[in-house]
């Protein structure tokens, strides 16, 4: 099929790109760069640099699949890809589906400056669907988040859990999944709606190797501890009902997630039906369980200060994807915690201190 994949420089798409090539698919990335990495780009992918709050770009785009020169394209990886003003005219090729990974995701900074977030996130994917019935392209692969669910009211949580965000980052989801679900009902949009628990670690094949700009997770903090460029890190409260007294969160690997993607837009092409799924693994990590497993596999030493509890913390956040295993055949394979430090540690260590 032939994608367009928005955001697909980032962290989390650069790896649905792969993915989508391994498994034979035709992939334009559209990025701005702003937080993607050229370095992560797919060599097989075409790549057109631009922003997706540019319209005309994004119409000229989705209108025909416009991501060639005139003169004849440019390869992805040649360090340029194709500038918003090289857009060809549109052809009979268009495409089947288009996947969304350019959002903002601070959660702290969405409370302090809604309208950032509302731009960015909302009207621009608002934008997005419109001319996406405007150009006839019916399906979607939205990447949502856990933050919508706010805090949980019962673990493990599912997709029949109440959606109530704490913050305004989750609300800009909500949003987006409450609008796709009335173009869904009124255009005939068909869209899969993936909830995130705490994505991390790195393709296990080694080929992504630039890492997250100005990372605010825990896998990333403590790897930047173990490699020395950050000196020690804070572990927010021990004094939670958890085993240890720390928060446990539900981690996933970020390859895991791609072939969710993959499967959730295979599922849209084949059943014509939407799709709202947890993408989890249901068994949650302690902070403290991930600190002392990285200091093993990096054999360095964690420096770590126990503060304060931090604000809108829940003790335990885990969740079931038994509706991905019974829809599109997902579970995860790569998220053991071990294989979430090693092959986030594969792309940290050469920053190590000798």
């Amino acid at each position: 099929m032939n994608i367009l994949v928005i955001g697909g420089a980032g962290y989390i798409g650069s790896h649905i790109v792969y993915e989508l090539n391994d498994a034979g698919h035709k992939v334009t990335i559209l990025d701005n760069f702003s937080t993607g990495l050229r370095e992560n780009v797919d060599a097989r992918a075409m790549l057109v640099e631009g922003d997706m709050q540019d319209l005309v770009l994004l119409d000229r785009l989705l209108g025909g699949n416009g991501a060639t020169r005139s003169t004849g394209g440019t390869k992805a990886n040649d360090g340029t890809g194709v500038a918003a003003g090289d857009i060809g005219p549109a052809s009979a090729e268009r495409f089947d589906s288009v996947f969304h990974f350019a959002a903002l995701k601070a959660a702290g900074e969405s409370m302090e400056k809604p309208e950032k977030y509302t731009s960015a996130n909302t009207i621009s994917t608002l934008n997005l669907l419109n001319l996406m019935v405007k150009n006839g392209i019916r399906n979607f692969v939205f990447s949502s988040s856990a933050a919508t669910y706010g805090e949980p009211e019962y673990l493990p949580i599912d997709e029949k859990h109440p959606q109530n965000p704490i913050n305004y980052y989750g609300y800009t989801k909500l949003a987006i999944e409450q609008a796709m679900r009335w173009y869904s009902q009124l255009k005939g949009l068909r869209y899969a709606a993936l909830r995130y628990f705490n994505a991390a670690g790195y393709d296990v094949q080694g080929r992504i190797m630039g890492k997250e700009q100005n990372p605010a997770n825990l896998l990333p903090i403590v790897m930047e501890v173990a490699a020395g460029t950050r000196p020690k890190m804070q572990v927010f409260g021990d004094d939670y009902p958890t085993r240890d007294g720390t928060c446990i969160r539900d981690y996933i690997h970020v390859n895991d997630l791609a072939t969710a993607h993959v499967k959730a837009m295979e599922y849209l092409a084949s059943e014509d039906r939407d799709l709202e799924l947890n993408l989890a693994t249901g068994e949650g990590y302690t902070v403290l369980e991930v600190i002392q497993e990285a200091e093993k596999v990096c054999d360095k030493p964690i420096p770590h200060d126990i503060t304060g509890r931090r604000a809108g913390d829940p003790a335990e956040l885990v969740a079931t994807s038994s509706q991905a295993l019974e829809t599109i055949g997902w579970k995860a394979h790569h998220s053991s915690l071990r294989t979430l430090i090693e092959s986030t540690w594969n792309v940290y260590r050469d920053d190590s201190a000798s």
